[in-house]
């Protein structure tokens, strides 16, 4: 029988389970192995130690998070999202974001860069990343309305703290959402890691996230 081919990639993923299951710190390079079914030798083929491995796990999920904004480019297309009233398009796409995160690979990125964020400086930049892209996406979508003529937005310094207090209202809720998610994860000997994304959406924690925003868009001008 030949060696079991493993690529890069599959090493970092089996890096970021295992990481769900221990934390990174607590996950050794034997962790590793007996999860993908190899030789620990063999992992020195695509890293010469775990330190470079943990490097360019951070980097995977730099890269994976990029994809993700808030508005996409399928919203953008012809000011889709601006057929909606303001309302809707913000529930929308609060409930479309906090969904992507619940999904592979996202979640287990996710669950990653925000717990190293305290132990390593480039996993706290990527987690600033995502919540600046949530605050830009934010005033962009109120600008759209403004433009639209449905709403009338305070001048620029109380905009940027609207959206940012928003913003990090919203990330809170997620966070909190997403920590529960992983707790019945590993409670469940069901729905361990890979089989973790069937899980159903917890409808009622994400109407409440939805909910909260009504009290920001209250607080702006309609016309």
């Amino acid at each position: 029988m030949g060696k079991k081919k493993i690529s890069h990639e599959q090493i970092i993923n089996a890096f970021l389970c295992c990481s769900f299951e221990k934390s990174a710190g607590s996950t050794s390079l034997q962790d590793i192995a007996d999860y993908l079914g190899i030789k620990k030798a063999s992992l020195y083929n695509h890293f010469t130690s775990k330190e470079e491995m943990y490097v360019s796990a951070v980097d995977y999920c730099r890269i994976s998070l990029d994809s993700v904004n808030f508005i996409s480019e399928e919203e953008r297309k012809n000011d889709k999202i601006y057929l909606l009233d303001i309302k809707t398009a913000f529930r929308k796409l609060l409930k479309r974001y906090v969904q992507i995160y619940e999904s592979d690979p996202i979640f287990q990125v996710y669950c990653f860069v925000n717990s190293e964020k305290y132990f390593f400086a480039k996993a706290a930049k990527i987690v600033d990343g995502e919540v600046f892209k949530v605050k830009s996406g934010i005033i962009e979508l109120l600008r759209g309305f403004e433009k639209k003529g449905e709403i009338k937005l305070p001048e620029n310094d109380i905009l940027r703290e609207l959206a940012a207090n928003f913003t990090l209202s919203f990330m809170q809720q997620l966070d909190t959402y997403i920590v529960k998610k992983k707790e019945i994860a590993r409670q469940n000997p069901d729905c361990s890691v890979g089989s973790l994304f069937v899980l159903p959406t917890d409808e009622e924690a994400l109407e409440a996230i939805v909910n909260h925003a009504d009290f920001y868009l209250d607080l702006l001008e309609y016309n």
